[in-house]
């Protein structure tokens, strides 16, 4: 829905006094004359201001039409307005044709550069098949390339081209070799490469395939189980599931049954958890992955207790005993009293008798995959952060931590700085972006992944980390020894950062258009929000890009704060719980409201939670106070809350309401209208832009370069700066090209009655 901008023209009423001549004089007679001639003229003087009038309510009426159309993502019905007008000498007219056509220009270079893009895959596509022997490709990686050949052409063709491509016999027995190799690894207790090299890629082509996603997420959760019992570079199994009690999963579902934003199906609770239950047994008998031997040897190396798969008898016994529990849970659902907490709590106490009895798990593994499939259940959103994670999650929640202030990343598997953080421990350092991260406190980071190398660096205010690092150009490895400190991270961002780590905003200087990007909401992004919009208002900001991609979102008080900004008065959300509960209304105030500039919101399916409050209330029909351009939201359409109740350090996020855009409209969650057959959950765009894998891939690459901070003094040859203009950035970013000429648009129409008094 666009922000339409209407003015309401009230006709002048013109009039003349009448005029009496009584003398019969000749010169009385010439003053009839001239009194006549004088009421002549001025009457096609009114009539001629009259005209005029009309015409320029008739234009005012086009330009609305036009901008209509502009405004839901019509460009070519907004041309067939333009063309069959006569009114291209309108100055306002001719401005939206010059929009319409930088659209019309936009648009044929991405077709073009999709057209190529398309013929290139089908060229690797035949250069795989003439090098290779497709009946003899057996290797994981030849398997891989011509997965992602296949897949980018999928991508990249139309309806036609993409049925007539995967009905090729050839590209057929590759799909073939995949599912094949998927299940070769499988046996091999090899879990994430089969879902990684195999079930990832043919999804991916595939979206439709139910039985690709189903067996996608099978393979997921089997790789997740194996992970749990295994011992990583940051932590031993049991530091991993320390402080985990059979309390507070229990505790977990008496406060679940009281406070959940729906009723809770208990059966389908315990079906799930019995099926992970299940799946632990395949993966514990998995002899290709718990190998005695094999574990011993890790055993010996890192003085560590190995995981001791139970024996075949033991673990026939669970296994023939989870199909009992799953017959008494269907019996009792059957049964007048139905399956209620109580029972699904007695399930809960058999399947840790049984396990004691048979194949001895540790039982803080059993109880976290037990709890994990029956609140996944419920949603995706309610889980319980064990003691040990619950320092991670408030860092996520906050954008708070205490550590040394660095972006990194795994080029090339390579622990890299990519970015610092001004002013803070890392910045002082010395160090750099580039720097390749060989070691923490002495502990290789070849074989470390991201999550573990910022569990590592990450700790205690006041506390020392050494990095040794190698900086390309420089023979040899150097240790820098930092102390951390509370850092921030900034959620709010512009489109470029300058040498000092400043931010700049105003990506149209032209149009006095601004653009800020919101990373998530945090407890700080509202106050740092408004401090960046009075900073752009004083450099009279006229109009204003906000992007909202790839936020999913934080706190809602935050959410609200920004909508705050942009509306004086009404509902912004409300938040419905269940059983009857009474909604809760977050509503706007007249307070520090900010100008009624044009607005645009970029959205993609990486928005949800709070990005989809804040887009969906500023874009209502009750509004219409921005515009959104992208591609659907997530559709998450909930709201959770945070408890301690389960006790001992552990804590409960759950899903505890619904959320309501102004209109009333429910955000739907994409689970659910997913089930029903329909594609409209989370909030729409008003104009579509979607962008291919490799738009997405050069768009972040331009945003990478632009967001970097180095040092004053940076001298890395193989990493230079690469900083890129606003026009190359909008070159790279079609969904905000596109943005600033709705923002254009709104800017045009709005200085649409100057403009034709000038004229």
């Amino acid at each position: 829905m666009g922000y339409l901008l209407s003015r309401n023209s009230r006709n002048g009423v013109f009039g003349m006094k009448r005029i009496y001549l009584i003398s019969l004089s000749c010169f009385a007679a010439f003053l009839l004359f001239a009194c006549y001639g004088f009421r002549t003229h001025t009457n096609n003087a009114v009539a001629l201001q009259s005209a005029s009038i009309a015409v320029g309510s008739e234009s005012a009426v086009l330009i609305e039409k036009i901008c209509s159309e502009i405004y839901e993502g019509d460009f070519a019905g907004a041309r067939v307005l333009v063309k069959g007008s006569n009114k291209s000498n309108d100055a306002a007219i001719s401005q939206l044709a010059n929009v319409i056509s930088e659209y019309e220009e936009t648009e044929e270079k991405r077709r073009i550069a999709l057209k190529d893009a398309y013929e290139e895959q089908l060229v690797e596509l035949e250069k795989f098949k003439t090098e290779k022997d497709i009946d003899d490709i057996n290797d994981v990686n030849d398997i891989v390339d011509a997965l992602s050949v296949i897949n980018q052409a999928c991508e990249f063709a139309d309806e036609s081209q993409k049925e007539k491509l995967l009905s090729d016999s050839s590209v057929k027995e590759i799909l073939q070799k995949a599912i094949d190799r998927a299940a070769k690894l499988e046996v091999e207790g090899k879990w994430l490469e089969a879902y990684t090299n195999c079930y990832a890629w043919l999804m991916a082509i595939d979206r439709d395939n139910e039985g690709y996603s189903d067996y996608a997420d099978q393979l997921l959760d089997k790789a997740a189980i194996a992970i749990s019992f295994e011992d990583s570079p940051c932590e031993t199994r049991e530091e991993r599931f320390s402080g985990i009690e059979k309390e507070m999963f229990i505790r977990t579902i008496i406060f679940l049954d009281l406070y959940y934003v729906n009723a809770i199906d208990y059966e389908q609770m315990a079906n799930k958890a019995i099926e992970r239950c299940e799946l632990l047994g395949e993966v514990i008998g998995a002899p290709s992955r718990f190998n005695l031997d094999s574990q011993k040897t890790k055993a010996d190396s890192s003085d560590a207790e190995p995981f001791m798969p139970p024996d075949r008898r033991k673990l026939a016994d669970w296994l023939d005993s989870l199909d009992e529990l799953s017959d008494e849970v269907k019996s009792a659902s059957e049964g007048s009293r139905g399956f209620d907490k109580q029972k699904f709590i007695g399930i809960f106490d058999k399947v840790l008798r049984l396990n004691e009895r048979t194949v001895d798990l540790p039982q803080s593994i059993l109880i976290a995959q037990f709890s994990e499939a029956s609140l996944g259940a419920l949603d995706p959103y309610t889980v319980i952060i064990w003691p040990k994670q619950v320092q991670d999650f408030e860092k996520m929640m906050t954008s708070e931590f205490t550590g040394i202030g660095i972006e990194i990343s795994k080029p090339k598997g390579l622990l890299t700085v990519a970015s610092l953080l001004p002013d803070t421990p890392a910045y002082k350092s010395g160090l750099d972006a580039g720097d390749v991260i060989q070691a923490v406190d002495g502990l290789k980071t070849k074989d470390m992944t991201l999550s573990c190398a910022v569990h590592k660096i990450t700790g205690p205010k006041g506390t020392k980390v050494v990095l040794t690092i190698e900086r390309p150009g420089e023979e040899k490895t150097k240790d820098i020894t930092i102390i951390r400190d509370r850092i921030i991270v900034p959620t709010i961002r512009g489109w470029q950062r300058t040498d000092s780590g400043q931010w700049r905003y105003m990506i149209d200087q032209k149009n006095k258009i601004g653009y800020v990007r919101l990373t998530s909401f945090a407890a700080e992004s509202a106050d740092r929000l408004e401090k960046v919009l009075l900073r752009l208002e004083s450099q009279g900001l006229r109009g204003l890009v906000l992007d909202l991609r790839s936020n999913s979102g934080g706190l809602l008080d935050s959410a609200v704060a920004v909508v705050d900004k942009f509306i004086d008065e009404g509902l912004i959300v409300k938040r419905q719980g269940g059983f009857g509960k009474m909604p809760i209304y977050e509503n706007a105030h007249k307070r520090s409201t900010h100008p009624n500039y044009p607005f645009v919101i970029l959205v993609n399916s990486g928005s949800a939670s709070a990005s989809e409050i804040v887009a969906g209330a500023l874009a209502d029909k009750k509004y219409r106070r921005a515009t959104l351009v992208g591609t659907r939201t997530h559709g998450k359409g909930s709201v959770q809350g945070i408890t301690g109740y389960p006790g001992g350090g552990a804590q409960l996020k759950y899903t505890m309401a619904h959320y309501h855009l102004p209109s009333d409209q429910r955000v739907e969650s994409q689970e659910a209208v997913k089930k029903l057959g329909r594609e409209d959950w989370g909030v729409g765009p008003d104009v579509e832009v979607e962008l291919k894998s490799n738009e997405i891939k050069k768009m972040i690459e331009m945003q990478r370069d632009n967001d970097v901070l180095v040092q004053a003094n940076h001298n890395n040859a193989s990493h230079k700066q690469n900083k890129h203009t606003a026009e190359e950035s909008l070159e790279a970013d079609p969904q905000l090209a596109v943005g600033l000429l709705v923002v254009r648009s709104k800017l045009i129409q709005a200085e649409a009655p100057a403009l034709a008094q000038r004229n």
